[in-house]
């Protein structure tokens, strides 16, 4: 499909960016990006403000303000109840208020499943855009969430999920990136940003590396994991989105032996409003790591870019 060039658009399909961006001048773009998946608890509130968590974090990846947002929903109109929907509402609002963003309409339609989303669209000073493919050989590789709620919604759904490993995935889940990514923006720094989503730690890391040019290494040991997760991945609670993952993107990755079937399950771990991954020069790199651990951001120094290449990621 040929998709026609417009000179205003900054990012756009080409690539692995996380939203698109659209110049109006030379100090303003529009930011954009949607996203919507099927609940990952049962909870309406908290499915809302998950969703919103998750739609928000395209933009703040990014290097923008989110400003506005419109709700997307699929659901059964007679099997859930009026309240039932108000509530996921009421959950993705709380959220949209806390990031300073306006809810301003939405769309919904009759359908078999429930599913729900948002719309967002922010503003971005077009000279100060974080992409993904800015990586260089040296770059410290900076995680600012823990990893594993794949695998603590697979046991969610299962109803095999402790309350305690519930409560640990849903405080991730519905961690706003705004303050990770507004400490970010004031480092220079910074090379490239992308969040943990769907791909999982491993192919995000793999599509930032691949857009940069280079090859990186992680040190497991050094990824912040939800404990629980491990445990549910150990009796099979394993996701299908991490099956998808690891054989899509394994043929880049190369374990070395301490890595075992359960670590290697983590790396391809689908997450929902996963952290933000950062590649950023060595020393100013360190000085954003204490600034965002000051911050009470849950950040870590995972690995490093390496050399130049296709994407290759080791695992140590």
């Amino acid at each position: 499909m040929n998709i026609p060039e417009f000179p205003n658009v900054l990012a756009g399909t080409e690539g692995s960016e996380d939203a698109g961006i659209y110049k109006l001048n030379n100090d303003t773009a529009l930011v954009q990006s949607v996203d919507f998946f099927t609940p990952v608890v049962d909870e309406p509130f908290i499915f809302g403000t998950i969703t919103a968590c998750n739609a928000l974090s395209d933009i703040y990846a990014m290097g923008g303000e989110p400003i506005t947002a419109m709700n997307l929903l699929e659901f059964p109109v007679k099997e859930l109840s009026a309240e039932y929907i108000k509530e996921i509402l009421s959950g993705a609002l709380s959220v949209l208020n806390e990031a300073g963003t306006a809810l301003i309409g939405g769309h919904s339609v009759d359908g078999r499943e429930l599913k729900f989303g948002l719309s967002v669209t922010g503003v971005i000073n077009p000279n100060k855009i974080f992409r993904n493919n800015g990586a260089k050989r040296g770059d410290i590789l900076i995680l600012t969430k823990k990893i594993g709620t794949g695998a603590i919604a697979t046991a969610i759904k299962g109803n095999l999920a402790s309350e305690e490993a519930k409560n640990k995935a849903v405080k991730v889940m519905t961690t706003l990136n705004k303050d990770a990514a507004e400490i970010i923006r004031q480092y220079e720094g910074v090379h490239a940003v992308t969040d943990i989503t769907g791909f999982g730690l491993a192919g995000h890391l793999i599509e930032m590396l691949g857009a940069s040019c280079k090859n990186g290494e992680i040190y497991f040991d050094n990824i912040p994991v939800i404990e629980e997760a491990k445990e549910y991945l150990e009796i099979g609670l394993i996701p299908e989105g991490t099956y998808n993952n690891r054989d899509f993107f394994s043929c880049r990755v190369k374990l070395k032996e301490n890595i075992d079937d359960i670590k290697e399950f983590l790396l391809y771990d689908p997450q929902t409003s996963g952290g933000l991954l950062i590649s950023a020069e060595k020393e100013s790199g360190r000085r954003l790591l204490e600034e965002l651990k000051s911050n009470r951001v849950d950040a870590n120094i995972i690995g490093e870019v390496t050399e130049d290449g296709t994407g290759n990621v080791i695992v140590y």
